[in-house]
């Protein structure tokens, strides 16, 4: 159960036979999304990208485990997390962006091996934004804990906003991070359904 639900849940929901859905007020949400994966998918045997994805996400999972950050869900080759549940926590926006940045990172050096060895590379876009969800479980046959909120909308069109082998960040996580991070300031940019969004880089310390 652990496997699939936040220590704190499955322990909830063993004692109580239900585990119910909470509102956190601020949290840091994160997409990512490779680059023209259909494309690059087409030249890669199903083994091939099935054990390319894995190695990818693996990656992710160990990286944010090492910032406290709770992974949602990963939906074809787009990965999604959360910093700041279910234990609240004040440093869930520079968490998700320090995961971001090495998640960039290492998606540069493992692109850099397969180059050499004449292999296909994936890049990826990150967006994150910072802002209230309600979080809890879905289904009866096999749990699922999920987040839903305009904060997870927004976060998503940081991610198609943005640009591959970048951190693309909200002004509202940019007030979280601006002194911790370097910050490139885009300007507004168009968002499906978002209207203008201030929209921010981030560059390393």
């Amino acid at each position: 159960m652990l496997n699939i639900l936040p220590e704190e849940v499955a322990e909830e929901l063993k004692a109580k036979g239900v585990a119910a859905a909470k509102q956190f007020d601020e949290v840091t949400v994160m997409f990512t999304d490779f680059k023209d994966f259909t494309k690059v998918s087409e030249k890669l045997s199903p083994t091939e990208l099935v054990e390319e994805i894995h190695t990818c996400f693996k990656a992710f999972d160990n990286i944010i485990t090492k910032y406290n950050i709770e992974k949602i869900k990963t939906i074809g080759d787009s990965y999604m997390c959360v910093g700041g549940l279910p234990v609240k926590n004040l440093t869930h926006a520079t968490d998700v962006v320090n995961a971001a940045l090495e998640m960039q990172e290492f998606l540069t050096n493992y692109s850099r091996e397969r180059i050499l060895r004449g292999k296909e590379t994936f890049e990826m876009r990150i967006g994150i934004h910072t802002g209230t969800v309600v979080a809890g479980i879905v289904g009866v046959k096999k749990f699922a804990y999920d987040i839903w909120g305009d904060t997870v909308n927004i976060a998503s069109r940081m991610e198609s906003s943005g640009e591959p082998g970048k951190v693309n960040i909200s002004a509202t996580t940019f007030e979280h991070v601006k002194n911790t991070f370097n910050c490139v300031y885009r300007g507004k940019i168009s968002a499906k359904n978002k209207g203008d969004i201030e929209m921010y880089f981030v560059d390393k310390k």
